[in-house]
């Protein structure tokens, strides 16, 4: 039974589409960014072969994608780029400015780290040494 044949009113949106969220569970998402990339395929009357050629992976590559089967980064990006989706990433991962407040703390350097509160057993004392 596929996702779009679910009972289950969190995976069905109008009938054609799911919504993907964090209710989904990891499977079904790939499964909803295969049928997609599917259907883009189609919409640019692209064969699963043509679309491995482009892409310059294999075709097994690509049914795998669009079956929603886990795959590596690298591939989906191949993928991306001949769907001509690859700029929509933008929109998931937009790049972050820095907040005015960390350029004053950073003055002009890149975090690399997350700072951790530290924790005592005790309070500070004005009397004690550093």
């Amino acid at each position: 039974m596929s996702i779009k044949d679910s009972k289950d009113p969190h995976l069905v949106k109008g009938g054609d589409s799911v919504q993907i969220d964090s209710k989904l569970a990891d499977d079904a998402i790939l499964q909803e960014i295969g049928d997609r990339l599917a259907q883009r395929r189609l919409d640019r009357q692209l064969s699963q072969a043509q679309l491995a050629e482009q892409s310059g992976l294999a075709k097994r590559t690509v049914e795998r994608i669009e079956a929603g089967e886990s795959t590596q980064l690298l591939s989906l990006i191949r993928v991306l780029r001949v769907l001509d989706l690859l700029e929509a990433m933008e929109a998931v991962f937009p790049a972050n400015a820095p907040r005015p407040l960390d350029l004053l703390e950073l003055k002009g350097r890149k975090r690399r780290r997350v700072s951790t509160s530290r924790k005592t057993d005790r309070p500070w004392r004005w009397d004690e040494e550093k």
